[in-house]
């Protein structure tokens, strides 16, 4: 898969950036899929793999990313030695769904199969209800030598979640609690549906080499342009797929010679983040660390030059929504096509500063801005930003792109939007941030 160079307009919206982002999605069903994708697309732009495990040898003016755990993966371009700070944008690359348990089939009157399913994230689980759904993630299997992973995508319309007729319940338009463990499990087949066979032969393996696994499922339909003048798009996962892909296309197009430029996908944000690929991890500055130590840098160097970055946290934020527009803040309302969003509340990492420094680098690139605030009443999620600042301390600011029904298997968002992403992260990672003592702070 490749990134566009540059956009392709039709009047004032961006053609090529909608069709890859749609192409990016359909090839990142699951976080190790998006990690995947991802280092196809770094790879086929020259980059180096590295693995944690192995000795860094850096050479300036190159491009490296490393993986953890196979879901989450982290991209940088180092300049030269004695490089001035790091200039880091940081989405993620996992989705809220159904992860399918092992031993997972159900067994119904000797008729049906159907499968046993855990909640990931935050859902609504009834949008997920009569929708043909798929399954994909990673199989671990065993070899002669050991164990090896290899990634998974049965990529057909294979189950799905029956909803109960109305005849069967005539308050259901009144509201309905569904139970996760009952009300939720997919319909797979008959009585002698093997889900873990299919799994297998789509991996190209056999059923009983597999150890063990993390499979998921997810929402195949492709991403759809829609709107008077085809201003909107809907797909899934767009949270947060749409920043990543924005992150990883700015990158590819942007130069710094002073700064190391960082793409910082993480997993398992939906969830807390806190495991050793989430951003609540030591990831972020293990990889600073080391790019630090292959430099020659002191401790004293590598403080200040950490001192000297900045990050961008990007995750997707709340649009007004037409029919609920009393849900939004009164007064920062962010909406479809209107630009990036710049998050503000007590759960992010945005403060004065940080949002200042960020809309002047916006300013200059002619992109414009929205604020975000939550309703005060209505507490939104948190994200990555204050977990990774536990572990390496940066000025960051939490941004987004608007959209409407975040959390649902098909998400909706503004076309233009996508290019505003593009154009404000590419603005980012070509500058140099510098603060004085009077905090001033310059930005070249």
């Amino acid at each position: 898969m490749s990134i566009p160079a540059g956009p392709e307009k039709e009047g004032r919206f961006t053609l090529s950036y909608t069709e890859k982002l749609f192409d990016f999605i359909e090839s990142s069903p699951t976080a190790c899929h998006t990690v995947e994708t991802l280092r196809e697309i770094l790879l086929g732009a020259g980059f180096t793999e590295l693995y944690e495990q192995q000795p860094w040898e850096l050479e300036p003016g190159n491009g490296y990313f490393t993986a953890r755990s196979m879901t989450s993966l982290i991209a940088f371009r180092y300049p030269k030695k004695g490089f001035h700070a790091f200039s880091i944008v940081a989405p993620h690359g996992d989705a809220p769904c159904f992860k399918i348990k092992e031993s997972p089939e159900i067994r119904v009157d000797g008729r049906y199969t159907k499968l046993n399913t855990e909640v990931y994230g935050g859902m609504q689980l009834g949008l997920w209800t009569d929708r043909p759904l798929s399954a994909a993630g990673r199989l671990l299997v065993r070899t002669e030598r050991g164990v090896r992973a290899v990634l998974c995508d049965l990529k057909r319309d294979l189950f799905l979640i029956p909803g109960l007729a109305i005849h069967m319940n005539r308050e259901v338009n009144s509201g309905v609690k569904l139970d996760p463990q009952k009300d939720t499990l997919p319909l797979l087949g008959g009585e002698e549906a093997d889900f873990l066979r299919l799994a297998a032969e789509s991996a190209g393996v056999r059923k009983e080499d597999v150890l063990s696994y993390d499979l998921y499922a997810y929402n195949r339909a492709r991403g759809t342009v829609f709107g008077e003048k085809e201003e909107f798009i809907a797909a899934p996962k767009l949270d947060d797929l749409e920043c990543a892909f924005s992150a990883v296309t700015a990158f590819l197009k942007a130069e710094n010679p002073e700064n190391v430029t960082v793409c910082a996908v993480f997993d398992n944000e939906e969830i807390g983040s806190m495991t050793r690929q989430g951003a609540d991890s030591s990831f972020l500055s293990d990889v600073l660390a080391r790019v630090c130590h292959a430099s020659g840098l002191s401790e004293e160097e590598k403080l200040r030059a950490v001192a000297g970055s900045f990050l961008l946290s990007a995750d997707n934020a709340h649009a007004v929504h037409p029919n609920y527009a009393d849900k939004s803040d009164p007064t920062n309302r962010c909406y479809l096509n209107g630009g990036v969003a710049v998050k503000h509340s007590t759960r992010y990492a945005t403060d004065a500063v940080t949002a200042a420094v960020f809309q002047r680098i916006c300013e200059k690139a002619e992109v414009p801005t929205q604020t975000y605030f939550n309703r005060s009443d209505l507490p939104g999620g948190s994200t990555l930003g204050n977990l990774s600042n536990t572990h390496v301390s940066l000025p960051t600011v939490d941004i987004g792109l608007p959209q409407l029904s975040m959390h649902s298997p098909y998400e909706t968002a503004g076309r233009l939007d996508v290019e505003y992403m593009v154009r404000a992260m590419s603005a980012f990672y070509s500058s140099v941030i510098s603060c004085d003592r009077n905090n001033f702070f310059e930005i070249c």
